[in-house]
């Protein structure tokens, strides 16, 4: 079982961007706004001979006026890193000093009991060591001079972190790995309830759910093993309207969420059910299907309607979204923990279907009949010859058909092909390419 190194401190001290320098990438997203990172984000991350677990947190003290939910949650999510690390990397602003809430988090961390190295960082330069650190020894923690932003004394900082996991007690050997499983990256308009589906299926409150539209801002893994599988969630920022992202912040929060879906296995899309589906929900349907990223969609918050407002809002949600009719409709209640498992189900009958491979002979065996029942149209007093047909890859399948000339297939002609090769091949959830190639090798025809 790998170690975890918690990365904590007051917020806007550089803690993302020296996890960031410490993973190797880019993986916690760093503004010069406080408050950037809520829940909990994990990375791998090698320290010599010697691998671990980092975990970048939000603000472990935060000044806040009154009863604020979020503020409340992301430190709720930093106490919580503490308690499950092995080794705690405190990050403080040399340029700031030590300040009042710099002390209440080494208070926290005394009590803690656990190994606590002291990061002073935005000491940019071995000639600012000493003046920037003077007045953190007091501490008493084992301290290093960084510069998260331009690499200043990260080999050393390093260093410091394989000591401290050298000098652990060795840990239990884990459990037979799972196999990696799926990666189902869920997205939606902010307060759709993406966060609140995910830790329905944990069965605890893993990332900060708030009636506040926008409370997710990085993408963050959350994994969930059932039945010796792996299901990874990738939790993404809630995406608003082009014209309403005017924050930086939220516009690179928002091409987080986008990358993340195509990146997935299968892309989640939450729809909230007392909204229905509207513009911005079909723009995200609209790029996922472009992207032919297999993908389902899930109408959250059903256990507002009655029996009867059912069967009309899902007539609603099926009109609406008959531009993807291949992709399946889950209806779900996050609150009442209603309809989840078919999310999991679902997923593996979509990549399932992702994965199949049919041979040439078969594919042309069996197209050929739906070929001679209905022929191509006529365009311009010609028409489309099909010599044959071949599958190329998989992860979406994907099909090449050899034309006379792909001008003449039209849209219609080419809806009807896949909608054939889907009842052919049962493909019902998966999104399929079709490609349609020039070819005068009529002798290949229908091999």
């Amino acid at each position: 079982m790998k170690n975890i190194v918690a990365i904590v401190g007051r917020p806007n001290v550089g803690k993302s961007t020296l996890f960031n320098r410490l993973a190797g990438k880019n993986i916690a997203i760093t503004h010069d706004r406080a408050g950037v990172t809520r829940d909990r984000i994990y990375a791998e991350a090698r320290f010599g001979e010697l691998e671990a677990a980092l975990v970048d947190t939000g603000g472990l003290e935060m000044e806040f006026a009154g009863d604020d939910p979020i503020s409340e949650g992301i430190m709720t999510q930093a106490r919580e890193a503490v308690e499950e690390a092995q080794i705690i990397l405190m990050v403080v602003d040399g340029r700031e000093g030590l300040t009042p809430l710099d002390q209440r988090v080494v208070e926290t961390l005394r009590k803690s009991g656990k190994p606590v190295l002291l990061a002073v960082n935005k000491v940019d330069g071995a000639e600012l060591d000493d003046r920037l650190t003077v007045e953190f020894h007091v501490v008493g923690f084992p301290l290093v001079p960084v510069s998260a932003a331009h690499g200043n004394g990260i080999p050393t900082l390093r260093e410091e972190i394989e000591i401290a996991l050298s000098r652990l007690p060795e840990r239990a050997e884990a459990a037979p790995e799972v196999e990696r499983g799926l990666r189902l990256a869920v997205l939606g308009k902010p307060n759709a309830g993406k966060s609140s589906i995910i830790n329905a299926f944990l069965g605890q409150s893993r990332l900060i759910v708030s009636a506040e539209a926008g409370t997710t801002r990085d993408a963050v893994d959350v994994v969930l093993e059932r039945k010796e599988r792996r299901y990874t969630f990738v939790d993404t920022a809630g995406v608003r309207k082009r014209a309403k992202i005017s924050d930086s912040l939220e516009r690179f929060s928002v091409t987080r969420a986008l990358t993340a879906a195509k990146r997935a296995d299968v892309a989640v899309l939450v729809i909230d059910a007392a909204e229905g589906v509207n513009v911005q929900d079909k723009k995200l349907l609209y790029f996922i299907e472009r992207e032919k990223t297999p993908f389902m969609v899930v109408v959250n918050k059903i256990d507002l309607f009655t029996a009867e407002e059912r069967k009309k809002l899902k007539r609603g949600i099926e009109e609406e979204l008959r531009m993807v009719s291949h992709a399946p409709v889950l209806y779900v209640s996050a609150l009442k923990k209603e309809g989840l498992a078919r999310i999991l189900s679902t997923a593996e009958k979509i990549t399932a279907e992702c994965d199949v491979r049919i041979s040439t002979g078969e594919l042309n065996r069996a197209v050929r009949e739906a070929l001679a029942r209905y022929q191509a149209p006529v365009v311009k007093r010609r028409r489309a010859k099909f010599y044959y047909l071949t599958q190329v890859d998989t992860k979406p399948p994907t099909f090449v058909f050899f034309v006379n000339n792909p001008e003449l297939v039209k849209d219609s002609y080419k809806k009807y092909l896949e909608k054939t090769l889907r009842k052919l091949f049962d493909i019902a959830t998966a999104p399929i390419r079709i490609h349609y190639r020039a070819s005068r090798d009529s002798e290949q025809k229908w091999e």
